[in-house]
């Protein structure tokens, strides 16, 4: 009798997605960069209202603009902790995945998936922000709209240059969605004018107090 040998394991790597193109890593390495100083700045603030809760924020620019109400509402801590430690903590993975591609680095099908789980993770919260900030709190934060500023293009930009080169979709779709690629920036500027509206919308002296 022959001995039964155990079935061989497929030792073979996870397919790794093509290298990606030089602008996409400056997109994630500056959007990064720039949420991230935002999101400090924020943390910033919060530590001078613990220590002198009366004292005015370099943020507090009117009663339309100012971040004071924003940092000490319950939206302003949804997990318990200020919102902005997320920004630090995350705003790194952008910066990190963006120097590892212009360092030559390129990353399984796998990653591309989970980092735009948290690309789509981080557009949903800044949003539902933004519906609380502006329907609920009433007053618009500096520092927060810096973030949803680059968060917008980090999602929309990552999301269509994934399907287009590192989802392994079929050949038609992904020649279909880099086609979409250099028309991304329609849908980001969707996004702004929807918020800009919004915003308009709710705070119809804004505009009086911005120019007067």
């Amino acid at each position: 009798m022959t001995a039964m040998t155990a079935p061989e394991q497929d030792t073979t790597p996870a397919p790794a997605a093509p290298r990606q193109p030089v602008w996409i890593a400056l997109l994630f390495i500056v959007t990064g960069l720039v949420g991230l100083f935002g999101s400090f700045q924020l943390v910033l603030e919060r530590f001078h209202l613990l220590e002198n809760p009366n004292i005015p924020l370099s943020c507090d620019i009117n009663p339309f603009v100012s971040c004071g109400p924003v940092i000490q509402s319950p939206q302003g801590s949804l997990f318990g902790f200020p919102n902005p430690l997320i920004g630090v903590a995350c705003f790194v993975a952008p910066i990190a995945v963006g120097v590892g591609i212009l360092a030559g680095a390129r990353f399984a099908r796998w990653f591309w998936a989970l980092f735009n789980v948290g690309l789509l993770g981080a557009w949903v919260f800044i949003t539902w922000l933004m519906t609380q900030t502006v329907f609920v709190i009433g007053t618009l934060c500096p520092y927060c709209m810096l973030v949803w500023l680059v968060t917008i293009p980090l999602f929309w930009y990552g999301t269509v240059n994934n399907l287009a080169r590192n989802f392994g979709l079929s050949e038609g779709a992904s020649a279909l969605f880099r086609k979409a690629l250099p028309w991304t920036w329609l849908i980001v500027l969707l996004n702004y004018l929807v918020i800009i509206a919004i915003i308009l919308t709710n705070f119809p002296l804004l505009l009086t107090v911005l120019f007067a």
